[in-house]
């Protein structure tokens, strides 16, 4: 009779090193945006196309080195991976120009959404069934915790010793989280087992499984039409001082920690009602900003509650897509998934955008994009809809993970 499975393994906490590394590299550019354009004599605007970059490299990224590893053992695709994340930064460290930092940026990319994806699926053959969900929350307290620790700390080291110092220190987390990773996570049953990508595609193109990822792209294109004009909705809409962002911000962050381990404890409790539940609850949030942000306590407040929203919705839409991909395509069906989160946070921004430059103006962000997560919110519904119809009885109320 084989060991039950630890409830939390240290390997899950081995991709969590790898995640927040990840995560740090991710979104430290943001912080450092003032200091690469004056170094490399380029506008900021041309500066921030370096996130662009990364997204774009994310979205494409993850399908094609999901495909093109697809025959590999996971553990060693996730080395792998580490070491394009580690090689990726040590380029960014060293570019003498914005060219080479904008390629070395999406070499760097290219790691993300197959990392995230493959790493849910090995992250969810570590533990017991009924603690699936939690393990891709403990997975993603990385990204959360480099959200919260990591790009602050990397801002800081870029502001004092230059924007390349914190690609260094980034680069020396890749080597730790690489070794980490080599050493302590095990090769799981999927090792060895060969796939062709013609069978992953079959699966990736079940109708439940694109309604999952289209349930990503529009539920997730809410919290980044309105997180990615944060700042100027803190200080044009509610008041605040630039200086009251950053500590606001940590506010933000607390809410992502605590939404994203909720959400992985509730999803795998109850699936169905979790995934439903965090979506309206996103979207409430979402549509109360629109007058809650004119009061600053109130804004303090909300911030916290839509990184606590936006990171609840995590697992049980990772969860909801591997469900629907179980057998060949899951590392397939999650990478996509990971790019369907970027691809959301790509439309969200630029919806966002178009919003501020329309007559409807900044204040009017917040619903508009409320409507954009009840869409996806619809979209569910319509997929547990058809669960019931596929099975021909009415679906049990727990939603549990088959």
């Amino acid at each position: 009779m084989a060991a039950p499975k630890p409830a939390l393994p240290l390997a899950l906490f081995a991709l969590t090193a790898g995640a927040f590394g990840i995560g740090t590299t991710e979104f430290v550019i943001m912080g450092l945006l003032m200091q690469v354009s004056a170094d490399l004599g380029v506008s900021i605007a041309a500066a921030g196309l370096l996130i662009s970059g990364y997204a774009l490299g994310v979205f494409v990224g993850a399908p094609l080195l999901t495909a093109a590893t697809g025959r590999w053992p996971r553990k060693t695709v996730l080395v792998a991976l580490m070491g394009v994340f580690t090689l990726g930064n040590l380029a960014c460290a060293l570019a003498p120009n914005y060219e080479v930092l904008m390629a070395a940026r999406v070499l760097t990319s290219l790691a993300h959404g197959t990392f995230f994806g493959v790493g849910a699926v090995v992250a969810t053959g570590l533990v017991a069934p009924e603690r699936k969900a939690t393990a891709i929350s403990i997975l993603f307290t990385g990204l959360t915790a480099a959200t919260l620790l990591g790009v602050p700390a990397g801002a800081w080291l870029g502001l004092e010793y230059g924007w390349r110092a914190t690609f260094w220190a980034v680069t020396v987390l890749g080597v730790l989280a690489t070794f980490i990773i080599a050493w302590l996570v095990p090769a799981d049953r999927g090792d060895g087992e060969v796939v062709s990508f013609r069978e992953e595609v079959k699966v990736v193109t079940r109708p439940q499984v694109l309604l999952g990822l289209a349930m990503t792209v529009l539920g997730y294109a809410g919290v980044f039409a309105v997180f990615t004009y944060i700042q100027p909705i803190l200080t044009q809409i509610s008041g605040f001082a630039e200086s009251a962002v950053s500590p606001i911000l940590l506010v933000f962050g607390v809410g992502f920690i605590v939404g994203n381990l909720l959400g992985g404890r509730l999803a795998d409790k109850r699936l169905v009602p979790t995934l439903i539940g965090t979506l309206v609850v996103l979207a409430v949030v979402l549509g109360a900003m629109t007058f809650t942000m004119h009061y600053q306590w109130s804004a303090i407040l909300f911030t916290g509650l839509l990184g606590a929203a936006a990171f609840a919705t995590v697992a049980p839409l990772q969860m909801r897509v591997l469900q629907k991909a179980e057998g060949a395509g899951q590392s397939l069906a999650s990478s996509l998934n990971i790019a369907a989160f970027n691809l959301g946070n790509a439309i969200g921004a630029w919806l966002g955008a178009v919003v501020i430059q329309s007559a409807l103006g900044l204040g009017a962000v917040s619903w508009v994009a409320a409507l954009v997560t009840l869409s996806g919110l619809a979209i569910a519904i319509y997929s547990v809809r058809l669960d019931r119809t596929e099975s021909g009885v009415r679906a049990p109320a727990c939603g549990a993970v088959a």
